[in-house]
């Protein structure tokens, strides 16, 4: 039997560590009490895990940004959109890809073939979020050791590297292999024709940026939503467990005990309960939390919370909730998005599957929070909801994408794309004065990268766009 996302494959794939992967470690270690080698069993345990992690940690870097989170503090650099140092993401990152790199070099010497192209999908998305939020960066010379200042390489030419380590891992996966993944592999446990999938849909996501660009291809994408996800038990997902939480979880629980964080924009409220949108929106008390008073009252970017004291008065990430109880799951990649993305491919050139495509990641996405039949069913005949094939609008998709992809790091991509244009998002208050009153389009390099490696460190401001945001 193969595991899936549940607590027993976390359990065992622990078992995995502690007793049969002891078997691998002393045949690699002369002392394995001092361990200079790792199987890529317990590689791909701890990639897919902090894969997982390192989707978080970019939600948690740009939520503010696109206005899902607003910080309680007025002028908080993350609400204003000030330079922030995110040495931790950008090591947390390297640090994944690494891991990668040695699982795809030892799988090759041990025609380990299904790890090396589960690698190769996870090494692409960890090298797409850190293109994405940073354009160019360090991959060519980032894994010989050779060099401790590795080159930066071109944003777009690693675009085209991380297309082709999509395909090439689908390749892999789909040919044979020496050693079969199971409850090392936390996504899936071992499903390799769901990791086919996954890889089939992220080829879609990463693609879709590149609209406006020479590269971009709609019959390519619409292929690639082909063979990707079918229904929301597709979804890729790391489920946590006891002895760690949802780190969403904590950040709710923080804000419990005081530790603020979590507040909930006033965009993102009144865009869900009426006010910026004809229809009220029954996500909303499924994802965020109310006031002592029942009310769902957000905090506006970069003002703070004002007079409001520290707890009751404005809503909040709660724990318990779909995002945020403890053993909650972190969403790589889920079937609502690869709908939204279907709905955005095919709207130039058939109305009907875009249409179709729309309704059905509203519709996978009410599924996956537990919203009833009836009030689903409700949402989707309002008017402002069911406009018709003829009458969607990018505007439409981008706005049901936006609360489909709550908290999570694409959103970003989308808001740079769409050029932040969501109905009634404005510019923070005391926005940071070096954007020219303009949105935030890139982060800084990391201040670590900077000390370690400034020769190569390209020169940019928070206004320049990378290669596929022109």
């Amino acid at each position: 039997m193969k595991y899936r996302n549940k607590l027993t494959a976390i359990m065992g794939a622990s078992v995995i560590l502690m007793t049969s992967a002891c078997d691998s470690f002393l045949d690699v270690n002369e002392n394995p009490n001092n361990p200079e080698d790792a199987p890529i069993t317990g590689l791909l345990t701890n990639s897919t895990y902090e894969t997982s992690l390192n989707v978080y940690r970019g939600g948690s870097a740009i939520s503010n940004y696109v206005q899902y989170l607003a910080s309680p503090n007025p002028s908080s650099s993350s609400d204003i959109m000030d330079p922030t140092d995110f040495s931790g993401t950008w090591f947390s990152l390297y640090n994944v890809m690494t891991d990668l790199d040695v699982i795809i070099k030892k799988s090759e010497e041990q025609d380990a073939g299904h790890y090396k192209g589960a690698a190769q999908i996870l090494m692409a998305l960890n090298l797409g979020m850190t293109v994405d939020f940073f354009g160019d960066v360090p991959f060519s010379q980032s894994f010989n050791f050779e060099t401790v200042t590795p080159a930066y390489d071109d944003d777009q030419q690693l675009y085209n590297q991380i297309i082709n380590m999509l395909d090439e891992g689908i390749a892999n996966l789909q040919g044979s292999t020496s050693i079969s993944m199971d409850a090392d592999d936390f996504i899936y446990g071992g499903d390799v024709d769901a990791w086919i999938k996954f890889g089939n849909t992220l080829k879609a996501r990463f693609l879709l940026h590149t609209k406006g660009s020479s590269a971009y291809s709609a019959s390519e994408i619409l292929s690639a939503v082909d063979a990707g996800f079918t229904s929301n038990d597709d979804d890729a997902k790391v489920v946590f467990f006891e002895q760690r939480f949802n780190p969403w979880a904590q950040v709710a629980i923080n804000n419990e005990n005081l530790l603020l964080g979590g507040w909930i924009s006033e965009q993102f409220v009144q865009a869900l309960d009426g006010t910026t949108y004809p229809a009220v929106d029954p996500r909303l008390p499924l994802m965020i939390g109310t006031t002592d008073n029942g009310e769902y009252i957000g905090t506006v970017n970069g003002a703070g919370r004002g007079d409001a004291p520290e707890q009751g008065a404005r809503s909040t990430l709660i724990p318990g909730q779909y995002y945020t109880s403890t053993l909650s799951p972190l969403m790589i990649a889920t079937f609502a998005e690869l709908k939204f993305i279907e709905a955005e491919a095919a709207l130039d050139t058939d109305k009907d599957r875009a249409y179709a495509a729309y309704l059905a990641g509203i519709e996978a996405h009410m599924d996956m929070l537990g919203v009833s039949n009836e009030a689903k069913a409700a949402y989707l005949a309002d008017a402002s909801v069911s406009v018709g094939a003829d009458a969607l609008t990018i505007d439409d998709i981008m706005k049901e994408k936006w609360v489909a992809l709550f908290l999570h790091p694409e959103t970003w991509n989308d808001a740079r794309r769409f050029d932040y244009g969501y109905k009634d998002m404005d510019l923070p208050a005391n926005l940071n004065p070096d954007l020219n009153n303009q949105f935030i389009r890139r982060l800084a390099y990391p201040a670590s990268e900077v000390s370690r490696n400034g020769n190569n460190v390209p020169s940019v401001t928070l206004l320049d766009r990378i290669w596929w945001d022109q």
